[in-house]
């Protein structure tokens, strides 16, 4: 029988107190508006990191290499090792767990050109699988390198795509031909353009993937640059790269536990650190914004004790004629959400309309696209949420709390 009395009431309320009400509302406008930009921009920053991050491939670990520094077997240390081609095959019959692997040759000592144009681009000779495993892609009207070029050792080129801008502008380069040193090869395809933050040897833009098959038959190389794998599960890789040293350690004649012999990079320890980093930053991020909607909660809470205070007789009246308890909490309780709602309502719009502008600016390849996910409204909602209850909860629970005698003779 009151609900609708302490509707009336409510609204009188805020009518006469303009001023004191928009202020408390401006001041959740301005907490939501720090939150939820604040982490939109956060995790816009946070997906172009860990875009550039998997640039170089997603949950890939490379091969280097290396020199032992223990004795084993009855050979010294100090001894160079080295990859071969043929160690592929054998790596992918007895290691469990790997989803693709691709051996790597390289050279820098013969340019690739074009009339004038020159480059002196990372010759690659690559199979394949190395396609996926190290997300490099063609561009629309080409193709990435297949088994028939392997197996005919065909002489075709697939260009990055900064080689590809160099040698042919604007041009379209697909069927045509390139000359690497004084050999013509038939371009296939251009890589389409990508993100990529980190690297070994060279970026992919500024480099030429050719048959590992005519890379070595042209060439006459006996030892792989590198051997690049990626372990069907992420999870798994520490185990993947400890029995591919085993396998290697028995090949090549060094101890598994001399991790010098093979230089290893797990590029998903790489990303378990981004998490890391970039989870502490939206954390620190979620924090700031978090204490100035705090500085508005407790902004609303103090109106409510003063709300509380002049209305003590109020209070006193209904609880004499009836009311209970539970109904001066919940007046108080819906006020003080009612007056959050209008506030975290004006901080969303406003929130979305900064979101969008800011999507509009040309800083998406450096800092990412700002962006309001579920996981920052969810976040957002909640804090929101949490500053009304606290807020509302401590004012509230005095109002009904108050002896309706004691109301009356104040």
């Amino acid at each position: 029988m009151f609900r609708g009395e302490l509707i009336r009431q409510f609204l009188d309320d805020l009518r006469n107190q303009r001023l004191r009400t928009t202020l408390t509302v401006l001041g959740i406008t301005w907490g939501t508006v720090a939150v939820a930009v604040l982490l939109a921009f956060g995790t816009g920053f946070s997906r172009q990191m860990f875009k550039s991050a998997r640039g170089i491939g997603d949950g890939i670990v490379i091969l280097f290499p290396g020199r032992t520094t223990k004795d084993f077997g009855g050979f010294p240390e100090g001894r160079w090792t080295h990859l071969r081609e043929e160690y592929v095959g054998i790596i992918a019959r007895d290691v469990p767990g790997l989803a693709a692997i691709s051996p790597e040759y390289g050279s820098w000592s013969r340019p690739t050109h074009r009339g004038s144009a020159s480059s002196n681009a990372l010759v690659s000779g690559v199979v394949p699988a190395f396609s996926d495993i190290r997300a490099v892609y063609a561009d629309s009207g080409g193709r990435f390198l297949d088994e028939r070029d392997l197996a005919e050792r065909r002489r075709v080129a697939f260009l990055g795509d900064d080689v590809k801008k160099l040698l042919f502008g604007a041009a379209d380069a697909v069927g045509r031909e390139v000359f690497i040193g004084d050999v013509p090869f038939t371009v296939v395809g251009v890589m389409v353009k990508k993100k990529q933050d980190s690297s070994y040897n060279a970026r992919d833009k500024d480099r030429v993937f050719i048959p590992a098959s005519t890379f070595k038959a042209l060439y006459g190389a006996r030892y792989l640059n590198e051997i690049v794998f990626k372990p069907a599960d992420p999870a798994r890789s520490p185990q993947v790269i400890e029995a591919v040293r085993q396998v290697l350690g028995r090949i090549e004649k060094f101890d598994p536990a001399d991790h010098d012999a093979v230089s290893v990079w797990d590029t998903n320890e790489q990303l378990k650190l981004f998490w890391m980093i970039f989870g502490g930053f939206n954390a620190f991020l979620a924090l700031v914004g978090s204490f100035t909607l705090l500085v508005g909660g407790i902004g609303v809470a103090n109106i409510m004790y003063i709300v509380v205070r002049e209305r003590t007789p109020e209070i006193g009246i209904k609880r004499s004629v009836g009311a209970r308890r539970g109904d001066i909490l919940l007046q108080f309780i819906g006020e003080t959400f009612f007056i959050v709602g209008i506030g975290a309502a004006l901080g969303l719009l406003l929130s979305i309309g900064l979101v969008r502008l800011g999507a509009m600016l040309p800083i998406g390849d450096t800092v990412g696209v700002p962006v309001l996910s579920p996981a920052v409204l969810g976040l957002t909602l909640g804090l929101l949420a949490s500053v009304a209850f606290l807020a509302a909860i401590f004012p509230a629970r005095k109002a009904a709390a108050l002896d309706p005698i004691e109301c009356l003779r104040g």
